[in-house]
Order: structure tokens, then C-alpha cells, then sequence
């Protein structure tokens, strides 16, 4: 058979083989300095060097052939109706998935496999099965059939006919986009990670209480806030370091572009490349993210609402990212081009919640400070004045914040219709504003708790078969809420409803329902 027949089994590139060595020896070279150093102690060194030497061709030579046998025995094909895969020699496994099911095809290679011409290839339906089976992956293949697998995968018959003007790259990362790294939340978790790493480095090697006093030489002469100050300060440039290299090494390269036949493709990479691809009949909508420390500095990221984006494993979770940290107008902007939408949804003005709403979140800031603050205080007057103190202070401290960011909170709130799109808005410390197409929506669920009654909210939640599967508009006007809701699919909660209003009057809506949570679900999807 050609290699384009159908049906045809295929095997793995044979240099995978070479990946696998290349690997073990940089394990042998790593363990095999400390463990020489050691037996060097008790033994002539050309002895620890031979048996260090005999380890680590034993460790080469048989996880290498290990490989090879894998390799050998590994074999795939791409049918009409599904894909295969077969591999084991001792053990064999059979698994296969329906190309109807197929959602996602990704090509990532690092260092070593772009040299060697080889990318790991990720089949994903977008399932989550919690085995595992509903992912194929292949380990290794040449980049030309990896792209040819993709194409090939994600080939649709009745695939959309793309807008021709619309077709084409969408976006190219701006290098200047390097200057929101710092401000990500990430920054504060490499400082964190860069001191205990040197702590913890120091503990292996018997020498912490050396590194303590170090330090302490150095601050001899500062006061210990200061000298708190001053290594946080050490941490947050050390995690800005971190953050600006992971940004790099994440998105150098990046391109978004729109593929014939309707689908979404983002490219990026320094050292390790990825290769995501999307079918835009799978999207439903897209999401605005902005972290606190972003969202001051003007910017935002643009996730894709889609299925098929491997929800089921925690370390793709990066994959629904279609533009990183841009400034805001040029966030919302890609935003509309990917939609397909004139004008972006981001644009149109939301509707502002009830003022009861802003109360329920200054109540529960408020109780996360009061809480703990009284608990110390009770414990001071019963066992040292000094906990009162530190009570006064976190009090002092922790309130004004508290009701900064539940103030935020309630500013960020917000939901609208913008033209095929329902828009909602929510968050403080990572607010998001999700555009989600109203075709996509398959159910509503109400949900009304005791104190929202009382104060004439209720929460909606937007049902859909992509990304987080709900989405929440929180705390709106109980009667604006369900005319908004009843609007945004209509029919959907017709029977669930009674409106009133006359002419000239605003309308209203209740729910007929047992007061509590009361759900509608479309019969589609």
C-alpha cells in the first residue's frame, strides 16, 4: 500500500529510540557524580568510577533496548471510522477511537525532539473518562506526519465554509507583552518556591544554619521589618526572574490563526513547541481573564469556551488559551475576530446588580476578618494581652482591604446580550467575563438561597457542553434575572415563568417552582 491508503498500519519513528537514550544518559550523568563522590570514600576512585561506569551503561543499554522493543511492537492506523492503536509485547493493549469523537489534535516536541526531527502527537475527544481512554498518543513520529495526522484527524466533511476575509493569521505576539509576566499571580509563587528551594537545597547539605547566619551578617544592622521587607522584596525580584522566562519559553512564537475548513490553530513555544488545534464548530464562546495584578496594568488573556480541550487532564489545562496577556482592546478585539462576531460582545455595557448584592459581599469580607480577630481576642483576654494586639492589628490592617476587594467585587459584576452572545462578569482577584453563544446554552438553573430571597437576588446558571459546563450570573435582580434569562434563550424557561407588567411598566418575572432551585434543560445537545 502507498503511505496515503486508508487502513494502512503504521509504526512509531525508530529514533525514538534516541530520545530514550539521550534522556538516560543525562540521568546517568546526574546521579552518577553524587554516588562516585560517595563510594570514592570508601573505595579507590577508578573503582566507584568502574562501577558508576558499569550502572550507568547497564541503565543505558537496557532502558534503550526496552525502547526499541516498545517501539517495534507499537503500531497505528487511521481508518474511515476510527483510530487505532496497538502496542506491548507481553501484555497487549488494543484501544481505539471513533474519528466522529475526535476534538483536538496536538503536536509538542522539546529540545531534543526538534532536533531530532520527532513530535509527540495527542488524539483527545475532550471526554473525561478518568482512565485515560479518551486520549491516544503517540510517541514519537516525524514532524511531516504529525502534521499530516492533524490535518488528516480534523478533516470534516461538512466542515463550515470559512469566511474568506477572516481567514489567515488572527494574532502574532507582540514582545512587549512581556511586561505583564511580572504582575501574574505566578511571580509571587516562584519567590516563594526560589526561597524555599534554597532552603530546603541547603538543609540536603548540612549547611542551613550557615545560610541563616549569612543572611543574618548581612542585616545586622537593619531592623527585622526592614529586614522582612527586604527579602520579600529579594523573593518578588527572583520570582519576576522566574516569570519572565517561563513566559518566554511558554510563548515565543505564538500565532493564532483561522485554518480552511473552520478551525482555530495556536502555535507557540521557544524550547518546547506546541501545536493546538480547535474546531470552531466546537467553540461557544470565549472568556476575558484578568487577574488583579493584570487587570491594572490594562491587560487581559483570551481562553476558548470549547469542548474537546482535554478537561480531563490537569497538566493541559494551558491548551484553551488562545491569546496570553495583551492589552485589553487588543484582547477584545481577537476576541470578536474569533467569534465571527461585527463587534465584540466585550463591548456592549453591562447591567449592574443590585445594591443588596454589593451588601452580601461587604458582609462576608467583613466576617473573614471580624471572625478570626474575635477569636483572637477572646483567646488574649483569656491567656496573653499580646494576642489582642496582634487582634487590633490584623483588624486594622485586613478590614480596609476586605472592603476594597468586595467593593471590586461588586463593581465587576455584570451581565448584558450582546448580539449572539450572553455575557456575564464576575470576580475580583481573577475576574472573567465570559461571551457564550446563546445557540450553545442547553439549560438554566436557578438558584435562590434563603438570605437571597430576603433580599431579592437569585443566581442563574448557564448550562452549556464546553469549558466549565456552568456558568453563574451572580446575584442579579430576582425578577430582571429571569426576564434576562428568558431572553437570552427564549422558550427555554417559558414554562416556568409567570410575567406581569402593563404598558409603560416595566416588566416582571417569577419563577413557578418549589422556592429553592429549579432547573430547565433543553432537549438538544
Amino acid at each position: 500500500m502507498t503511505p496515503g491508503d486508508e487502513g494502512e498500519w503504521r509504526r512509531l519513528d525508530r529514533r525514538t529510540s534516541l530520545v530514550t537514550a539521550a534522556v538516560l544518559c543525562g540521568v546517568a550523568a546526574g546521579a552518577g557524580v553524587p554516588v562516585t563522590a560517595g563510594l570514592a570514600g570508601s573505595r579507590p576512585l577508578w573503582q566507584a568510577l568502574a562501577w558508576v561506569l558499569a550502572g550507568a551503561l547497564l541503565l543505558i543499554g537496557g532502558g534503550t533496548a526496552a525502547e526499541h522493543v516498545r517501539v517495534r511492537h507499537t503500531r497505528y492506523r487511521i481508518g474511515s471510522d476510527q483510530v487505532e492503536l496497538h502496542s506491548g509485547l507481553l501484555l497487549l493493549k488494543r484501544r481505539s477511537l471513533a474519528r466522529e469523537r475526535i476534538r483536538s489534535v496536538d503536536l509538542t516536541a522539546n529540545p531534543l525532539q526538534r532536533v531530532l526531527g520527532l513530535v509527540k502527537v495527542r488524539i483527545g475527544t475532550g471526554e473525561s473518562t478518568g482512565g485515560g481512554e479518551s486520549t491516544l498518543e503517540f510517541e514519537f513520529v516525524t514532524r511531516t506526519e504529525g502534521e499530516r495526522l492533524r490535518r488528516e484527524l480534523l478533516t470534516r466533511p461538512s466542515a463550515p465554509e470559512a469566511v474568506p476575509d477572516r481567514d489567515g493569521t488572527l494574532a502574532v505576539l507582540d514582545p512587549r507583552w512581556i511586561r505583564y509576566a511580572p504582575v501574574s499571580f505566578v511571580t509571587g509563587l516562584l519567590g516563594g518556591a526560589a526561597a524555599g528551594a534554597v532552603m530546603q537545597v541547603s538543609e540536603w547539605f548540612g549547611v542551613q544554619s550557615e545560610v541563616i547566619d549569612w543572611i543574618g551578617d548581612r542585616f545586622q544592622d537593619v531592623s527585622l521589618p526592614w529586614m522582612i521587607v527586604d527579602l520579600a522584596l529579594l523573593a518578588t525580584l527572583a520570582g519576576a526572574l522566574g516569570s519572565l522566562g517561563l513566559w518566554v519559553e511558554m510563548w515565543w512564537n505564538h500565532r493564532l490563526e483561522r485554518e480552511p475548513g473552520g478551525t482555530l490553530r495556536v502555535r507557540r513555544g521557544l524550547f518546547s513547541t506546541r501545536s493546538v488545534t480547535l474546531e470552531e464548530e466546537r467553540l461557544r464562546g470565549v472568556e476575558l481573564v484578568e487577574p488583579l495584578g493584570v487587570r491594572l496594568a490594562g491587560a487581559a488573556r483570551v481562553d476558548a469556551v470549547a469542548s474537546g480541550l482535554a478537561e480531563d487532564d490537569e497538566k493541559h489545562t494551558d491548551l484553551k488559551t488562545l491569546l496570553p496577556a495583551a492589552p485589553r482592546a487588543v484582547a477584545v478585539r481577537i476576541a470578536a475576530e474569533v467569534l465571527r462576531e461585527p463587534v465584540s460582545p466585550f463591548s456592549v455595557p453591562l447591567t449592574p446588580h443590585p445594591r443588596a448584592a454589593r451588601a452580601r459581599r461587604l458582609r462576608r469580607a467583613l466576617a473573614a476578618v471580624l471572625l478570626p480577630a474575635a477569636v483572637l481576642a477572646l483567646l488574649g483576654a483569656l491567656l496573653t494581652p499580646v494576642l489582642l494586639y496582634v487582634a487590633a492589628g490584623w483588624t486594622l490592617v485586613l478590614s480596609p482591604l476586605a472592603v476594597a476587594l468586595a467593593l471590586d467585587a461588586y463593581r465587576s459584576l455584570g451581565h448584558a446580550l450582546g448580539g449572539a452572545c450572553l455575557v456575564t462578569r464576575s470576580g475580583t482577584a481573577r475576574r472573567a467575563t465570559v461571551a457564550l453563544q446563546r445557540s450553545g446554552i442547553i439549560g438554566w438553573t436557578v438558584k435562590q438561597s434563603f438570605f437571597q430571597r430576603r433580599a431579592g437576588l437569585l443566581t442563574l446558571t448557564a448550562t452549556t457542553a464546553a469549558g466549565e459546563r456552568a456558568y453563574d450570573v451572580l446575584d442579579a435582580d430576582a425578577s430582571e434575572g429571569l426576564v434576562f434569562a428568558a431572553e437570552a434563550v427564549p422558550g427555554l424557561l417559558a414554562p416556568f415563568l409567570e410575567t406581569a407588567g402593563t404598558a409603560g411598566t416595566e416588566e416582571r418575572a417569577r419563577i413557578v417552582a418549589v422556592p429553592g432551585t429549579a432547573e430547565a434543560r433543553s432537549t438538544e445537545g
